[in-house]
C-alpha cells in the first residue's frame, strides 16, 4: 500500500483535497472554531467566520505543499510576509463566498455527471478507459470508501457550478481580437540617440557638504538589516579526500585483476558454425555415424569457406542459427563450454575448424573475424586505478565523517571546535548573512559571506532558515547537519547578532558620492536630452540629424531590445505627421526617439490561434474575478481586527 501511495503522489494529493473540502462545505468553516476556545475570527461571510486557526492550518498545508515542489530552494521567508499572507485570506474567503452561494442556491449534481466526472479522471484508467479494478485499489490504498469518494467528489462539483458557466460561455469579441492584434503588429521605423549618465559623469562635483545634507536626508536608504555573523563547518568531498591514506601497490593490482574488463577488452571471435546433434544417450554407432557426417561437412567447407553460410542453411541442425547461415555473432571467452572455446580462439580470421565435440553433438566453427585482446595494462592503467580507489576510499570515508559529524555536533551543541578538531575540518566564519541575503562587503567588511568562496552555499534558504532559528540564534545552539548537496555538508552556529543599524557618515562617504555622482549625471544627461529634443523638434528637417542610430522597425510584439519605455514613446505621434520626435528618461539617462514611418505587420496562423486561446482565458478570468466581487458583496463580506494582526505578523513577533 505504502509503495502505491509513493508512486502515485499526485492521484493522493487529488484525493485529500476532494476529501478536505466537502467538509467545508457541510458544515462551514466556523464549526471548526468551536472546537478551540479563544479561536477568534478573522472574518466573516455571511453567518459564516474564517478563524485563525483556519486559517494557521491552510498556511500550513500551503508551505508543505511548495516545500515538497520546490525542495532546498524552499525560502517560507519568501512566502510568509504580509503580501502573501493578504491573499492567502482572501482565497479562503472566495472558497467560503463560492460554498455559500451554492448551499444557498441549492446547487446540485446529477449521479451521471458524478460518474462521468469520475470516469474522467486519468489516474483511475487503464489505456484510456474507466477501471472499476484500478477505481478500488486508489481507494483501498487510501483507506477512503466508494460512498464517501463520492460524496466528496459530488460536492465539489456542485462548487465547481457557481463559476465554471462562467468560464464556458466566454468568447472574445472577433472585432476586440481584431484591434488588439492590429495594435500588436503595427509597426514603427525609429532611431535612436541615447544619452548616457555615464558621459556627463566626470563633470560633476560633489562637496563634503553636498555629502553631508544626503547623508541626513537619506538615511533610511543606508539602513542595515539584522543580521549574523557565523561560524562553520564544511565536510566535503575535498576534505574527506584528505583524510584518504595512501594506496598501496598490492591494493592498485589486486583491484585491477578484480576489475580487469574496465580496463581490458578480451579476445573476441565473431563466429558461424555448424552443429550435427548427438546426446549422450546415443549409442556408438549413432554417434560416430554424426561424427562422420560433420567430418564431411567440414572437409567441404574447408575446401570452399565461401559455401559455409549455403551449408549452414542446408545442413546445420542448430534451428535457431541455420536461418541466419550458422551466425553466432561475436563470442568472447567465457561464453563458451572450454573444449569449445580452446578450438574456436585458435582459429584465425577466415579458418574454418575441425569437428570439435560439445554437449549438443558436433560442431564445425568458422571465424569470420578475429580481435585480440586490447586495451591497459597495470602500468598504463595505473594512475586510473589508483584515482578509482581513491574515490571508493574517499566516498566511504565521507559517509564515516558524516555520521561522525552529526553526532559531534549534537553531543557538543554549543560549540564546533570537538567536532573540527575529531575529524580534521577547519572551523570557517563568515559575517553579514541576513534573514533573506547575504549583505555586500561595504556594509560588513572584508569577511563578507557574500563576498567568499562559500557564498553559494551560505546563501541557501536552509542555512539562513537554521541560522534565524530560535534554538541558534537565541540558545546559542549548533544547527543540525544541513545537507547542501550529496557530498557537501555545513553546520552553523551564530558567533555574534547585529541589530539593525544606519552607518555611520565615515563608513558611507564613497557610496553617498557614488550616488550623488549617479544621480546628477542622470540629470545632466535629461537636461542635454530635453535641449536636443526641443531643437529637433523645431526643425523641419527631412533626414536624421548627426547622434542618431540605424533605423529599427519596431512592433510591440518585437520591440528589438527597446525598452518599454521608448517603444510605448514611439507609439505616441500621429501616422500623418512623421517624421516625430519623443523623449523618454530612465535610471541610465536620457533617450531621444525619431519615428520616421509607419506600417502595419503580419500575422502569422499560429500566432493568431495562440493569441485567442490567450486572450480567452484572460477574458475568462476577468469575467470570473467580476462575478465572484459581486459574490462577495452580497455575501457582505466583512475583515476583522485580527485580520490584520495576523496579516502583518503582529501575533508572531509577541509570540
Amino acid at each position: 500500500m505504502f509503495e502505491f501511495i509513493r508512486t502515485h503522489q499526485r492521484l493522493m494529493q487529488l484525493l485529500l483535497l476532494i476529501l478536505i473540502f466537502p467538509s467545508f462545505a457541510l458544515i462551514g468553516i466556523s464549526g471548526y472554531q468551536n472546537y478551540v476556545s479563544g479561536d477568534e475570527a478573522l472574518a466573516k461571510v455571511g453567518t459564516t467566520s474564517i478563524s485563525s486557526k483556519d486559517f494557521e492550518s491552510a498556511q500550513a498545508n500551503q508551505m508543505q505543499q511548495l516545500q515538497a515542489r520546490m525542495g532546498p530552494s524552499f525560502d517560507p521567508a519568501v512566502f510568509d510576509n504580509p503580501q502573501a499572507r493578504k491573499e492567502l485570506l482572501e482565497s479562503l474567503i472566495d472558497r467560503v463566498v463560492i460554498i455559500e452561494t451554492a448551499k444557498n442556491e441549492h446547487f446540485s449534481v446529477s449521479d451521471g455527471a458524478l460518474r462521468e466526472a469520475i470516469a474522467s479522471i486519468p489516474e483511475l484508467q487503464v489505456d484510456g478507459h474507466f477501471s472499476p479494478e484500478r477505481y478500488n485499489q486508489v481507494l483501498a490504498s487510501m483507506g477512503v470508501t466508494s460512498r464517501d469518494f463520492e460524496q466528496g467528489q459530488r460536492s465539489e462539483l456542485a462548487l465547481q457550478r457557481v463559476l465554471q458557466p462562467v468560464d464556458m460561455s466566454v468568447q472574445v469579441p472577433q472585432p476586440v481580437v481584431d484591434s488588439l492584434l492590429k495594435a500588436l503588429t503595427a509597426e514603427r521605423t525609429v532611431r535612436l540617440q541615447v544619452f548616457d549618465a555615464k558621459n556627463y559623469a566626470k563633470d560633476i562635483k560633489v562637496s563634503d557638504a553636498d555629502i553631508k545634507d544626503w547623508y541626513e536626508q537619506n538615511q533610511e536608504k543606508l539602513r542595515v538589516p539584522e543580521y549574523v555573523n557565523a561560524k562553520y563547518l564544511v565536510l566535503d568531498e575535498k576534505a574527506a579526500m584528505s583524510n584518504v591514506p595512501p594506496v598501496t601497490e598490492q591494493q592498485m593490482r589486486d583491484f585491477y585483476k578484480q576489475n580487469k574488463s574496465r580496463y581490458v577488452r578480451p579476445a573476441r571471435v565473431e563466429l558461424s558454425h555448424i552443429l550435427i546433434q548427438s546426446s549422450p544417450s546415443d549409442d556408438a554407432q549413432q554417434r560416430e555415424a554424426a561424427r562422420k557426417k560433420a567430418q564431411d561437412i567440414a572437409d567441404q567447407v574447408k575446401a570452399n569457406a565461401g559455401s559455409f553460410a549455403e551449408v549452414a542453411r542446408a545442413q546445420s541442425q542448430d534451428a535457431g542459427s541455420s536461418r541466419e547461415g550458422g551466425k553466432l555473432g561475436w563470442i568472447s571467452k567465457g561464453m563458451l563450454p572450454e573444449q569449445l572455446e580452446q578450438a574456436v580462439f585458435a582459429l584465425k580470421k577466415g579458418q574454418v575448424s575441425d569437428v570439435v565435440e560439445g554437449p549438443q553433438g558436433f560442431h564445425v566453427f568458422l571465424a569470420t573475424n578475429v580481435e585480440p585482446e586490447t586495451g591497459e595494462s597495470f602500468d598504463e592503467a595505473r594512475s586510473k586505478v589508483e584515482a578509482e580507489i581513491r574515490r571508493q576510499l574517499g566516498a566511504e570515508r565521507f559517509a564515516d565523517m558524516a555520521s561522525k559529524l552529526r553526532d559531534l555536533v549534537y553531543e557538543n551543541a554549543d560549540s564546533l571546535d570537538p567536532a573540527a578538531q575529531a575529524l580534521g575540518l577547519k572551523v570557517r566564519t563568515a559575517e553579514g548573512i541576513a534573514r533573506d541575503r547575504l549583505l555586500p562587503k561595504r556594509q560588513v567588511g572584508d569577511n563578507a559571506a557574500s563576498a567568499g568562496a562559500d557564498a553559494q552555499m551560505l546563501d541557501d534558504a536552509r542555512v539562513r532558515r537554521d541560522l534565524f532559528s530560535s534554538a541558534v540564534l537565541t540558545d546559542k545552539q549548533n544547527s543540525g547537519v544541513i545537507e547542501i548537496s550529496p557530498d557537501t555538508l555545513v553546520v552553523v552556529r551564530v558567533d555574534k547578532k547585529v541589530d539593525s543599524h544606519i552607518q555611520p557618515l565615515d563608513q558611507v562617504k564613497q557610496i553617498i558620492t557614488d550616488n550623488l555622482v549617479r544621480e546628477r549625471s542622470v540629470l545632466a544627461a535629461k537636461k542635454a536630452g530635453e535641449a536636443a529634443l526641443a531643437g529637433y523638434t523645431k526643425s523641419d528637417a527631412k533626414t536624421a540629424p548627426n547622434g542618431f542610430g540605424d533605423p529599427l522597425t519596431i512592433s510591440r510584439i518585437n520591440p528589438q531590445n527597446v525598452g518599454p519605455q521608448a517603444l510605448q514613446a514611439a507609439f505616441k505621434p500621429s501616422v500623418n505627421a512623421l517624421p516625430a520626435y519623443q523623449g523618454v528618461e530612465g535610471g541610465s539617462g536620457y533617450v531621444v526617439i525619431r519615428v520616421e514611418s509607419a506600417g502595419s505587420g503580419k500575422v502569422d496562423d499560429k500566432l493568431l490561434a495562440g493569441f485567442r486561446q490567450q486572450l480567452t482565458r484572460m477574458w475568462a478570468q476577468a469575467e470570473q474575478d467580476a462575478v465572484l466581487k459581486t459574490l462577495r458583496e452580497n455575501a457582505k463580506v466583512k475583515m476583522l481586527p485580527k485580520a490584520e494582526q495576523i496579516i502583518q505578523g503582529e501575533d508572531k513577533a509577541k509570540g
